[in-house]
């Protein structure tokens, strides 16, 4: 007779196998799930996919893209008495004109969400994120939880978060899609009450913002979620680890989710699948994300922006070669209009990083930090490396000086390749490239340096470099 461990367990024990049994079963199932405490949720690891995918775009859009002038932040901004936002409704709308009389004037009439997910597949971006609801509180999908104050209710009579969703998943299945949600509303009666209450209720954490996150993870699965939070009240309030570990043990994206770190005061930085804490330029020790929007003052649209407030391609490719050389994601954030446009100067930008990765996305897409960042000698070059091969890059973010390029970071051996992405056959024009030793005695004009031949590049274009222990610049090194 063979005994299983049941079997052993009851009779050691003296409980009856039945008993014993279903012990076993509950202890297995405990073991396995993630708990309601921060020290066991930061033990899950962070899913490959987010950390390949290195590009990201975040859309806000909502009830502030009506008014269109500002910030997003409109509605705080004016009710809080900030004189350009004040002057501004003065000028243009009449005077018992409030807030909630944008929701009619948001029509989203030329909303294509497959125009959209084009745009997306041209930008080279890997996952994106749409706000379901921003502080104002108005939703973008048919919350049962906001009536009369969400996008089926008042205003384009749509499920903008549903078919947007939808869209990237049937047209662009390769493009991950995700939500942000923010957790307080300014003006919500129910959360100004239970912050009277110093907290101490949680009406409105039980009542909106917790079937709210459930009934969207369950509709739309969303593989990212970023939360916001105005760091005055703690992860308690919020029941943000109760939550989270249903998203993690039980929800229909429980493998492949990530979140943010922003669930409550005392979270940020701390705890999340990664963090939005870090700038580029030096090698953190946690996943981080670094998010720029196009335009420079705003999250949303506005009207009144101009040529000079948005982004020029050079400083979007700077900043992602900075970031994703330090190991982090690029979130690029774009404001679409209130007729559901996404503005041409941003489809442009977005097609212009889209162009650049289609040539340079193997220094960019599932790399990981190389031994160096950035060049010991010469400044604006930024290097990564290929997780799997013998590969180093090399983005070089301005043309050299009577295209002579010295590496200080680069120690080539007689094995090693030189390739210019993009560039792969021999061409009329040459870069010499020249590198240095790692000591700081040592300089550009050093007899030590090596002289390279390096095919002429475009700025901005990648070289790949492998078979050598050190290398960087957007070549191919090998």
């Amino acid at each position: 007779m063979v005994l299983s461990k049941a079997n052993i367990l009851a009779l050691v024990l003296g409980y009856p196998l039945f008993t014993v049994f279903w012990t076993v079963v509950f202890w297995t199932r405990i073991a396995g799930r993630y708990q309601p405490t921060w020290e066991s949720l930061d033990t899950r690891p962070l899913p490959d996919w987010y950390d390949n995918a290195k590009v990201g775009l975040l859309i806000h859009w909502g009830l502030f893209s009506v008014p269109s002038f500002g910030s997003e932040r409109f509605w705080q901004e004016w009710k809080g008495g900030n004189h350009k936002f004040v002057h501004f409704m003065m000028k243009n709308y009449p005077p018992n004109f409030t807030y909630q009389d944008f929701a009619s004037q948001f029509k989203a009439e030329f909303f294509d969400p497959k125009e959209w997910t084009e745009v997306f597949e041209a930008s080279g971006a890997r996952y994106i994120i749409l706000t379901s609801k921003h502080q104002e509180g108005y939703g973008m999908w048919p919350s049962p939880y906001s009536w009369n104050w969400n996008c089926k209710d008042v205003g384009p009579n749509k499920d903008l978060v549903g078919e947007l969703a939808s869209a990237v998943k049937s047209y662009t299945p390769q493009i991950r899609f995700g939500v942000y949600y923010s957790l307080p509303e300014w003006f919500n009666p129910l959360y100004e009450l239970d912050r009277k209450n110093h907290s101490k209720s949680n009406t409105y954490v039980s009542t909106k913002v917790l079937p709210e996150l459930y009934s969207i993870v369950r509709r739309y699965q969303p593989e990212i979620i970023v939360s916001e939070d105005d760091e005055r009240e703690p992860d308690s309030y919020w029941n943000s680890t109760l939550f989270l570990s249903w998203l993690f043990n039980e929800s229909p994206v429980r493998r492949t989710v990530v979140v943010n770190d922003r669930w409550g005061s005392g979270t940020f930085c701390r705890h999340g699948s990664y963090f939005t804490c870090y700038s580029a330029g030096t090698l953190p020790p946690h996943k981080f994300e670094r998010r720029i929007s196009l335009d420079r003052h705003s999250l949303g649209y506005r009207r009144e922006a101009r040529l000079g407030d948005y982004l020029s391609i050079y400083e979007l490719i700077a900043s992602i070669a900075e970031t994703v050389s330090c190991g982090g994601n690029i979130l690029i954030n774009i404001g679409p209009s209130p007729d559901g446009r996404i503005p041409p100067i941003m489809e442009e930008r977005l097609r212009q990083v889209g162009a650049w990765l289609d040539v340079n996305g193997e220094a960019i897409y599932a790399s990981i930090p190389w031994t160096h960042q950035n060049d010991t000698i010469t400044r604006g070059i930024w290097y990564t490396k290929d997780k799997d091969l013998d590969r180093t890059y090399a983005i070089v973010l301005n043309w050299p000086e009577d295209c002579l390029l010295f590496l200080g970071a680069v120690e080539p051996s007689k094995e090693t390749k030189i390739f210019l992405l993009g560039y792969e056959t021999p061409d009329a024009k040459f870069i010499r490239l020249k590198t240095c030793p790692k000591s700081e005695a040592n300089g550009p004009g050093s007899s030590l340096c090596q002289e390279l031949a390096l095919h002429c590049c475009f700025e901005g274009y990648s070289y790949h470099l492998s078979g050598m222990s050190y290398s960087y610049l957007c070549f191919r090194m090998e």
